[in-house]
């Protein structure tokens, strides 16, 4: 999938806020408040319902975010919201810094070990507090990497959509 077809998950709704319609967000953007900058949001639901909102208004309270929607302004609308994921178009996204990337840049990269031996494709990534972690399937087996770069992992070339690490395949 192309950059522009990428969409990257950037907050939450965890909550209602009065009786207008107000939500609670979760924001993982950085500043969190940035969340409200990249528009439209696409909103998604279990079983794979999704809903483009564009015109949101938010601003902290307190020590949280909450939002309005356009078209929600009642409790009892904005309480149906609760759950749902956040996503924005990649290409809303300010470009990496160097050396820098977001995870879902990486994500269905092949990666190749030093010695050019494929241990598979990059699923995804997660958090660990030390560093974040790399997971590689190739169909029978998955693989934990640290994404520490110059230790582990040695290149990273988006382009040609391939990851050089230094690790070995019996791992």
């Amino acid at each position: 999938m192309t950059a522009a077809g990428r969409r990257v998950l950037v907050g939450r709704i965890v909550g209602l806020y009065g009786v207008q319609g107000w939500i609670k967000l979760e924001s993982w953007t950085e500043p969190r408040t940035q969340i409200f900058k990249y528009q439209p949001w696409l909103l998604t639901s279990a079983p794979g319902g999704e809903t483009e909102i564009k015109g949101i208004k938010g601003r902290p309270q307190g020590k949280g975010l909450i939002a309005q929607l356009p078209g929600i302004d009642d409790r009892e609308a904005a309480a149906a919201l609760i759950g749902q994921d956040i996503y924005v178009s990649r290409e809303l996204l300010p470009p990496p810094g160097k050396d820098e990337y977001y995870w879902v840049d990486l994500e269905g990269l092949e990666v190749v070990t030093t010695e050019n031996v494929v241990l598979g494709r990059v699923s995804h990534l997660f958090a660990t507090g030390a560093n974040d972690v790399v997971v590689v399937r190739d169909g029978e087996r998955e693989r934990l990497v640290p994404f520490v770069q110059g230790t582990y992992v040695r290149s990273v070339d988006l382009s040609g959509g391939r990851m050089v690490v230094d690790w070995d395949p019996e791992f």
